[in-house]
């Protein structure tokens, strides 16, 4: 497989933006209600672990585009990367040829009168359960022993927050990259059992895909709800800039004793992709 050069230095992260407007404003129905899990490939950097961070991709993306990441966001030695694809295959008009997703959006269909973003927070979208417990398989079988991070982009986002808080699965932190809340009835039923979980929140003030102020008052909430919330707001759009990486990694040190005097990025370690390879790494912007 070939994979695109790392960047050594901690700090330093490409952006990676998810999906186009475009992409996300156009959707089909649904086809993610299905009675089955979704068997997911998964790339996978670094050790055996622990620990072992997982970070679902965003609409239309792909597991290939955490790669970068592998190499920027800090675990201590050993520590695993677990990139999950989601299951769905994107289509023009709803998104690019080969593209992916953990279920198709309309999110068109749910953008308030006098408002040009979506509000989701009373909507249970109907692939996000298959979603959320193919992801859960997964886990079980690609994650190590120990400390479990959790977190996604976007789309990713929502599907990691699925499951926080409507299972009791342990997770010991939760990463939440430019999401958005939905049916958010159904999650606050959860947050009691999740009091004191460190959460890191990160949203682009000029975001035009997924609304900057649902996503500061979810955080909001969640913080009064006894959750150890890191609200990290930034002045850009739908990605993930370098900035935020520096403050990702200032938030898991301390949970994962990582020293970065001692300790390099544990991508290095091994490099593979299960269980299908890739001949070439993509990165949407």
């Amino acid at each position: 497989m070939s994979t695109p050069k790392a960047r050594r230095h901690p700090h330093r992260a490409p952006v990676l933006t998810a999906l186009a407007f475009a992409s996300l404003f156009g959707g089909a129905a649904s086809h993610a209600g299905r009675a089955h899990l979704s068997h997911l490939a998964a790339v996978v950097r670094g050790g055996e672990g622990p620990p072992t961070l997982v970070l679902l991709h965003g609409y239309a993306a792909k597991a290939t585009d955490w790669v970068p990441f592998a190499t920027t966001i800090v675990l201590p030695p050993g520590g695993r990367y677990v990139f999950p694809q989601g299951p769905e295959e994107t289509h023009p008009p709803d998104g690019p040829i080969g593209g992916r997703a953990w279920w198709r959006l309309d999110l068109e269909s749910h953008v308030p009168d006098g408002s040009r973003l979506p509000d989701l927070e009373g909507f249970h979208p109907p692939g996000i359960d298959v979603a959320a417990a193919s992801v859960r398989a997964l886990v079980r079988e690609r994650a190590s022993s120990g400390p479990l991070l959790l977190g996604g982009f976007s789309q990713g986002a929502m599907v990691a927050s699925e499951i926080a808080f409507t299972t009791d699965d342990a997770i010991t932190a939760l990463v939440l990259l430019s999401g958005t809340p939905v049916d958010l009835a159904t999650w606050r039923r959860g947050f009691a059992r999740r009091r004191g979980l460190p959460v890191f929140m990160s949203h682009g003030r000029a975001d035009r895909i997924l609304p900057f102020s649902a996503d500061e008052r979810f955080a909001r909430e969640l913080a009064a709800a006894g959750l150890k919330v890191t609200w990290v707001p930034f002045e850009g759009g739908h990605d993930v800039p370098a900035p935020v990486v520096v403050a990702l990694n200032a938030f898991l040190a301390p949970l994962l004793k990582v020293n970065d005097e001692k300790t390099r990025p544990a991508g290095h370690a091994d490099e593979r992709e299960e269980p299908a390879r890739s001949s070439r790494s993509r990165h949407r912007s």
